[in-house]
């Protein structure tokens, strides 16, 4: 599509949109209207009630005064009563029409009214601050059910959700690379599964060096956790404990033993691992497949999506869809770099202190700092952990500062630098947001929780902006219309 056909689209759109506005702004005003001239009619009628009432006032005050001068016996012009002319327009009050006495107050209350200084409704009794609480709660809790059967749903199909989420984030992180062929005349087929091959094989590179690094350092690491243990051993005898022999043996004991009466729970986490391991090569298997076709037939998936949504939301998802493909691109891309500086620092460190499995400890590394702010802690403090059983605790102190100095440099430097404004997350949001992941989902709802925080975000302020935009176009008429 080329530029003159988009300009041409939209410039149709503002057109409709202001013809809609229109027609709008003359509704509301017919509206206004009918509402004005139905509020003057009954003030005129008040008007009219008001002038008789006092006419007819004036009238009796009149006759009592005549009444008054010609004394309180019989009328003086021979027996004729004395008669006063109303006023023209104001009502004849007659003997039928003068309203009987009434009757003297009675202090007691009819059946079913309220005790005096209590209102009719007891609703009126209840203070607006509580109506508000109230029906804020009945909303919050229909709210909660509803986020309830969602996550219950998604739990049920975990394993489709989450393949899913992972294609998405992967497709971010390869769909660059497909525009940028495409733009340089690859077919778009060709595109998507050169690029999608890539990956795959790069993700088969890397676990592979993975695997090949801690088969060949096992023996290595098994070894030096034996003298680690060892050297534990000895120092809880002659340290500051003066743990005897006898009760270290005892401990061991009570270790074995209990392992021998868990061995059913341990057989049966055994077929637990292996079901569990289906799952996992499962799951790959279908985020490679949702992966593919994203890269393939991501445009018409979206507008496919799109048809689904009602119609007067559609405009406002079409809009809101490419900045969040756009948030989510930057995060992931920005993740990756981030990662891959630590995983590089880290590793660098490790290899200079001498740690075994260094460069597997790295790609560990790497991929714990998909999780912001805690991953790569954590692994990487299973790499301190391991350089204090194989090389000792100075060399470890020394890997636990060279970590610290690497999160200092993530949080300070790399991440505004390289996320910059694309992703504007607040720190607590992402705490908070990897706790819930992790409570809900595992280490993937860990991963998966900040972008899904970081999209949301940038959607929610897209349909904000949208909306006050809108106003502004109305109100920007209505001036105009009135000028």
């Amino acid at each position: 599509m080329t530029e003159e056909t988009s300009g041409g689209r939209w410039r149709g759109l503002a057109k409709i949109g202001a013809v809609a506005a229109g027609l709008f702004a003359a509704a509301e005003r017919r509206r206004r209207a009918a509402i004005s001239a139905e509020a003057q009619a009954l003030a005129t009628e008040q008007a009219v009630e008001l002038a008789a009432e006092r006419a007819a006032r004036r009238t009796a005050e009149q006759t009592a005064r005549q009444l008054a001068e010609h004394g309180a016996g019989a009328p003086a012009d021979g027996g004729r009563a004395l008669a006063v002319a109303p006023p023209e327009g104001a009502p004849v009050r007659t003997e039928e029409t003068v309203p009987p006495p009434r009757a003297p107050h009675s202090t007691e209350q009819p059946a079913g009214s309220a005790p005096p200084g209590r209102p009719a409704n007891p609703v009126d009794a209840v203070p607006w601050t509580l109506r508000v609480a109230a029906e804020s709660t009945w909303r919050l809790l229909l709210l909660g059910v509803a986020l309830y059967v969602v996550f219950r749903v998604i739990d049920t199909l975990r394993l489709v959700a989450f393949s899913a989420l992972a294609a998405l984030l992967i497709s971010a992180l390869l769909e660059p690379t497909v525009s940028w062929l495409r733009r340089h005349g690859v077919p778009r087929s060709v595109a998507a599964a050169g690029t999608f091959l890539s990956g795959l094989a790069g993700i088969g590179l890397v676990g592979w060096f993975v695997f090949w690094q801690v088969s060949t350092n096992l023996d290595r690491v098994t070894v030096k956790a034996q003298d680690g243990v060892r050297q534990l051993r000895d120092w809880l005898v002659t340290g500051p404990f003066h743990l005897t022999q006898d009760q270290l043996d005892s401990f061991t004991n009570q270790i074995t033993t209990s392992i021998g009466k868990n061995s059913d729970q341990l057989t049966s986490a055994g077929f637990t691992g292996v079901s569990i391991a289906v799952e996992v090569l499962t799951g790959i298997a279908l985020t490679a497949f949702t992966t593919f076709f994203l890269l393939y037939d991501g445009a018409r998936i979206w507008s496919w999506m799109l048809r689904g949504l009602p119609r007067h939301s559609r405009y406002a998802m079409a809009g809101a869809g490419p900045k969040a493909w756009t948030t989510l691109t930057a995060y992931v891309r920005g993740t990756v770099i981030v990662a891959f500086i630590d995983a590089l620092c880290i590793g660098i460190g490790l290899q200079l202190l001498g740690v075994p499995m260094a460069m597997p400890l790295a790609v560990i590394i790497f991929l714990g700092a998909f999780v912001p702010l805690v991953g790569a802690l954590v692994t990487g403090t299973i790499a301190v952990l391991i350089a204090l059983v194989t090389v000792g605790p100075v060399k470890a102190l020394i890997a636990l500062a060279v970590l610290v100095a690497v999160q200092q440099l993530e949080g300070h430097i790399l991440q505004p630098l390289i996320l910059g404004r694309a992703v504007r997350v607040h720190p607590l949001a992402v705490v908070l947001g990897v706790a819930a992941g992790s409570i809900i989902g595992g280490i993937a709802g860990a991963i998966v929780a900040v972008p899904l925080i970081a999209v949301t975000n940038t959607v929610t302020g897209h349909l904000r902006q949208r909306n006050a935009a809108g106003q502004q176009v109305f109100q920007a008429i209505e001036a105009a219309r009135k000028q």
